[in-house]
């Protein structure tokens, strides 16, 4: 018979590798397509510009290109947005797990049609293969943190759920090694590029079948106690079954009878308004506080800093190892710090880090080293997103809201989230030409912000669930 220990260790290796099978088809999808899509610009602005040619007879002018090639990349957004809305009944309905293998039906769909679109001379086939895999990704942002804060034990709740971000920063890091023109980031291969996001997928479908469901669900939402016996003994081990049982059947005779709730029930429901609001507030500022903006202008400093063109793709992907190593670190940092501080500390320093980004902007070309100052603030703000706002924020609806309510809360954070994406996508250029250095104004507001309302309104929830 193998004692306690083994069991222990057996059983934390099936949860480590839950959470990679998950996230591997999961978080990291999304990551992986924000960065992709990079390298691929030009020759898709080249396709776009030569099938309209040989359509119609006539050349686009540059600006209907920028047009074509603008709405490619925001409608990834707009799909996110749908995946958002149809993740909640998807995890009522089909179970977490399910519903993430479900999910790789648009992944498959939106890699066929990529391939096939150079062939057939269409890139309406870009535009939709980008909506379904923008819909791939909505879903996965929502059900995986939900499939985690479900399955973990209490202690680890935080870390395990915080490895979405984790796998999001690991994706943008892939995303931008396999987009180095050496690898499939020229010419010839762009269409493989963008359908190379098929392969974590196809890894998702081959492993994650072989590990448990959410227990969780299996017992609140299915009703299913041996299921749910099960699926722990596999998480676990022997030792926490008995507490653990006894607080998921607490949970269950407290939401016996309640059907899961709708969005809609939420937000008439007085008891979870200030829940509701604190989900609302840190899904959008999450998207409103600039990080996806300083990536925007990550380039345009290397290059002022006197990095050569050719050599700047290499600089990006320090961006992105920055974010995961910054993840990693708050992973490890979660549980012994608490969600409060890693919010109110990321949001504040990014706020410090936007003012100085801003005079150095303004002074770069009237005193010497003002670009390095420059570079340094752009991996400063990418750290201080990571350590604190980008994996704090997932956890949030798993552990105020209880069995009945998260699949919803997970669905108004998600449309938050994906709603404020497409905004700033849409509204940044126009804040870059209007405010030009300063266009970093808005974002140090909200940061300031966010850690204010953070402060006065969110408590602390370490250890707590629903």
């Amino acid at each position: 018979m193998p004692d306690d220990d083994q069991l222990e260790e057996g059983s934390a290796r099936i949860l480590a590798l839950t959470v990679c099978s998950a996230a591997i088809g999961g978080t990291l999808q999304y990551g992986y397509n924000i960065a992709i899509i990079n390298a691929p610009t030009v020759y898709i602005q080249t396709f776009i510009n030569e099938t309209f040619q040989e359509r119609w007879g006539a050349e686009l002018e540059v600006y209907q290109v920028t047009l074509i090639w603008t709405f490619i990349v925001s409608i990834f957004s707009l799909g996110g947005l749908m995946g958002a809305l149809i993740a909640g009944p998807m995890a009522i309905r089909f179970g977490r797990k399910k519903s993430l293998l479900l999910n790789n039906v648009f992944l498959i769909l939106s890699s066929a049609l990529i391939v096939f679109s150079r062939a057939a001379r269409s890139f309406e086939m870009i535009i939709l293969a980008r909506l379904l895999v923008g819909i791939n990704s909505g879903v996965s942002m929502n059900i995986q943190p939900m499939y985690f804060g479900e399955s973990a034990p209490k202690h680890l709740r935080g870390a395990v759920s915080l490895s979405s971000a984790v796998f999001t920063a690991f994706g943008v890091v892939l995303g931008q090694i396999v987009g180095l023109r050496e690898i499939l980031g020229s010419e010839p291969y762009w269409p493989y590029l963008l359908a190379s996001n098929a392969v974590p997928g196809f890894i998702q479908l081959l492993t994650l079948p072989w590990f448990p469901e959410s227990p969780r669900y299996l017992l609140i939402d299915r009703g299913d106690k041996d299921a749910c016996v099960k699926a722990l003994r596999q998480l676990r081990g022997c030792d926490s079954l008995q507490s653990e049982m006894e607080e998921i059947l607490q949970e269950q005779a407290a939401a016996k009878g309640i059907k899961a709730r709708t969005p809609w029930e939420l937000f008439r429901d007085r008891s979870v308004r200030w829940q509701v609001l604190s989900v609302i507030a840190m899904s959008s500022a999450m998207q409103l506080c600039g990080n996806d903006a300083i990536y925007f202008y990550a380039s345009y400093v290397f290059q002022e800093a006197g990095i050569s063109v050719e050599k700047i793709q290499y600089a990006t992907i320090g961006t992105g190892s920055c974010e995961f190593t910054a993840s990693i670190v708050s992973n490890l940092l979660i549980e012994r710090l608490g969600r409060k501080v890693l919010l109110i500390g990321g949001y504040i320093l990014m706020a410090v880090w936007a003012v100085v980004f801003m005079l150095a902007l303004s002074y770069q070309h009237t005193l010497p080293g003002m670009s390095y100052l420059s570079m340094i603030c752009i991996f400063a703000y990418i750290l201080s997103f990571g350590m604190g706002p980008a994996g704090v924020t997932g956890v949030l609806p798993t552990e105020i809201f209880s069995q009945t309510g998260r699949p919803a809360a997970y669905m108004i954070a998600g449309f938050m989230m994906w709603l404020n994406l497409f905004l700033v996508g849409m509204a940044f250029p126009f804040f870059v030409s209007g405010l030009g250095q300063f266009c970093f104004v808005p974002f140090c507001v909200v940061c300031l912000l966010s850690s204010l309302f953070i402060g006065l309104v969110l408590p602390e929830t370490k250890g707590t669930h629903g």
